[in-house]
């Protein structure tokens, strides 16, 4: 199987559990494919894929931003367009793939798309005691097929205590846009005190709890010499008891 190529059929009895199960059998999944092409809008087609060929069409690199020539065999006639891997389902067990789903795409046209962010450097922050905070891992893009970046490099190296990277901070290749919010925060250095309070309140939890014990170990310290008291106490109200009969 070549990468980027992928031969897929049409299916029947969609809906049909024991149908499903009988494709997986087989290494065989259902799945759909929807979308847009160069002759126009595509309306949900069920179709079978193969999950070996599947992750052979895909490039390791681009993984699912992979721009696939999709066959699709059944019906009148074979119909062949460009793919992307929209989204899959996994069993939540095994970690199988169960379902694929394919947007069809035309790829004179952007689409958007998920790229995962990489890090590079060292906070400055760092060598005050600072401590690199990731807020984001990946950014929607809006780019032609063709031009969907494999990952964005984000350097943390010029970071300060306190300072923030932002969405609008991050380089991006020519026909690549940010979908994700410009001002939303990407990484940032978080300051030593911010951790130690961190930490502090976390210890808090304990503390406190084991104050609970503490308390109820008064109680049973005390409840010895409560114990010796109780008879004086007893001895003290029994007379006290007694003579208020004697005064009537």
């Amino acid at each position: 199987m070549e990468v980027g190529k992928l031969t897929v059929s049409l299916r029947d009895k969609t809906g049909h559990k024991g149908a499903a199960r009988k494709l997986r059998a087989t290494g065989k999944v259902p799945g759909v494919c929807y979308g847009a092409s160069p002759n126009g809008k595509i309306e949900p087609l069920s179709i079978v894929v193969d999950v070996k060929a599947l992750r052979a069409a895909l490039d390791p690199v681009r993984k699912h931003n992979t721009v696939i020539n999709l066959t699709i065999e059944g019906g009148a006639h074979a119909q062949n367009l460009h793919a992307l891997v929209k989204d899959y389902q996994l069993d939540p067990i095994r970690r199988d793939i169960t379902h694929v789903d394919l947007i069809a795409v035309d790829p004179n046209k952007e689409v958007v798309s998920t790229v995962p962010l990489e890090f590079n450097g060292k906070p400055k922050g760092a060598i005050d005691g600072g401590q690199i905070r990731i807020v984001l891992r990946n950014l929607e893009v809006r780019a032609k097929p063709a031009d969907i970046p494999v990952k964005l490099s984000v350097d943390v190296s010029p970071l300060e205590i306190g300072d923030v990277i932002h969405v609008s901070a991050i380089t991006l290749p020519g026909g690549v846009t940010a979908v994700t919010g410009r001002d939303l925060a990407v990484a940032t250095c978080a300051a030593p005190e911010e951790e130690k309070v961190a930490a502090v309140a976390e210890g808090a939890a304990p503390a406190e709890g084991a104050a609970a014990p503490a308390a109820g170990a008064a109680p049973a310290a005390g409840a010895k010499d409560a114990k010796a008291a109780a008879p004086a106490a007893g001895a003290k109200a029994a007379p006290a008891a007694a003579a208020k009969p004697a005064k009537k």
